[in-house]
């Protein structure tokens, strides 16, 4: 008897067969690796740094505040007067709500935050790939981007991009439902399409793909994805509009520099965490993938190539790399390279499927052992030890402000009658508590390849006949701090 052969949803005019329709206990795996390389990468315990402690100090904010200032485009502190919770507004009500929850409110809660996200978005596009290609490529999928270097990396940070994974998962899983049993799945790839925007505006680019994907295997029956896609479009659309009304459209321009057309190279660098041998074989597995991958290739293929093309596109206008911004993209080369591990002769399947998980574990392996990206932490307990009541201890720069007055709050609130913020200078007459007349004065400030960053209390110091007599370097691998000693 002749066995018909099952249909595949690569081709446009196949029926909407699901490859595997249940979901089964071991469609948890990758969500779980991720969970449990999460919790090793917290273990130590690291301070939050500068992006990190923006969203702690934001989110405990009323919300009615944060509103305001999102819309204003003012920063909610004297001293982040100029950076508004503006990018990324959306995130910072997200993590407010999740503060507000009773027992929740530590740093540690929202790194967590975004580490259950993510693992939630991993459980969302394993179930998507399985029902397309099947369970085996679906776990493998998963695991793929459970063990890859850059979403490990923002998986554990107190940031936006754990949300960005699990929106992305929602919109996959819901364009997959909308092929397979059309014309369910379709809210759920426009609220979850919506959410990806909303979370980071570059994750519309990913949105895209999946509206080509379904044009290219539904063609003119596409149209309700692609009026859909459209709508999930408008919010994050408002909010760059805001963001151009309120004059910070243009603000983190500065921190992008072009890559002169290698954009495409640069992230899938990223991607394999500056493994070359990973690199090779993830992009030989993707090829792979887009050319003999039943099920998955044509969204994988978009998946990969629309967000890189239309953000090289616009590098032609301005700068706009950073790789963590194509995270939402990139999730899809590791989909697609494993599936091209599961699409070649069935004796090498499994042993390419594993090195591709392991070489992605070992590129990934520093991060276990990695130095703090600030140490704003360590900088408040020394004051906290050293410092005397009534001796003024000033941040000179933005950045130094915020770990001082964050872990001043959380961890040493004996300091704050202390504690001097920009604007505000060095008090040199008449500190917070006390006239000062001899005893020292605390100058916290950032260091820029070993050397103070520039500000005017250096002068105002010296003009009342103070002197540098002692430094305290707290180094680390994002924010150098060091905390000077002033005496007279």
């Amino acid at each position: 008897m002749r066995i018909p052969a099952t249909p595949v949803l690569d081709r446009p005019t196949a029926l909407a067969a699901p490859r595997s329709p249940r979901w089964a206990p071991v469609e948890l795996l990758p969500p779980a690796s991720l969970l449990l390389l999460g919790a090793v990468l917290l273990a130590p315990g690291h301070g939050l740094w500068f992006d990190e402690l923006f969203t702690a100090e934001v989110a405990r904010l009323p919300l009615a505040e944060i509103l305001r200032a999102v819309v204003s485009g003012r920063g909610t502190t004297s001293y982040l007067a100029d950076v508004p919770p503006s990018y990324n507004a959306p995130y910072y009500v997200v993590a407010h709500a999740w503060v507000s929850l009773p027992g929740v409110g530590g740093d540690t809660s929202l790194r967590l935050l975004s580490l259950l996200a993510a693992a939630g978005g991993l459980a969302l596009v394993t179930r998507a790939v399985a029902r397309l290609a099947g369970r085996a490529t679906g776990v493998v999928a998963g695991s793929v981007l459970a063990a890859a270097p850059l979403l490990l990396e923002q998986a554990v940070e107190a940031r936006s991009y754990g949300l960005v994974v699990l929106a992305t998962g929602g919109a996959l899983l819901g364009l997959v439902r909308w092929l397979q049993e059309r014309p369910r799945g379709l809210l759920l790839f426009g609220v979850a399409g919506a959410g990806m925007g909303l979370m980071h505006w570059y994750a519309v680019t990913a949105l895209a793909a999946f509206v080509v994907a379904a044009l290219l295997l539904r063609g003119r029956r596409a149209l309700r994805v692609v009026l859909t896609g459209a709508a999930a479009a408008l919010p994050v659309a408002g909010l760059v509009g805001v963001n151009l009304l309120n004059g910070t459209g243009a603000r983190n321009a500065e921190h992008l520099t072009t890559t002169d057309g290698a954009l495409a190279d640069l992230a899938v660098a990223a991607w394999a965490g500056g493994s070359r041998v990973l690199l090779h074989l993830t992009v030989g597995l993707a090829l792979v993938g887009a050319l003999r991958a039943t099920g998955v290739r044509v969204i994988g293929a978009c998946w990969v190539l629309v967000p890189l093309l239309l953000l090289t596109a616009a590098e032609l206008v301005r700068p706009v790399y950073l790789p963590r911004y194509l995270l939402a993209g990139l999730l899809g080369l590791g989909v697609l390279a494993a599936a091209g591990a599961l699409a070649l002769p069935r004796a090498a399947r499994a042993p390419a499927a594993a090195l591709l998980v392991a070489l992605s574990l070992l590129a990934a392996s520093p991060l276990a052992t990695r130095e703090p990206r600030e140490r704003a932490d360590d900088v408040v307990a020394f004051l906290a030890a050293e410092q005397r009541a009534g001796e003024p201890v000033v941040a000179a720069d933005q950045r130094a402000a915020t770990g001082l007055d964050h872990y001043v709050r959380t961890a040493a609130p004996r300091l704050r009658p202390d504690v001097v913020l920009p604007p505000d200078d060095a008090p040199v007459t008449a500190p917070v508590t006390a006239p000062v007349t001899d005893g020292r004065v605390w100058l916290v400030r950032r260091l820029i390849d070993g050397e103070p960053v520039p500000t005017d209390d250096d002068g105002i110091l010296r003009a009342a006949g103070w002197r540098l007599t002692g430094e305290t370097a707290f180094p680390a691998v994002k924010t150098d701090l060091v905390v000077q000693r002033w005496e007279r």
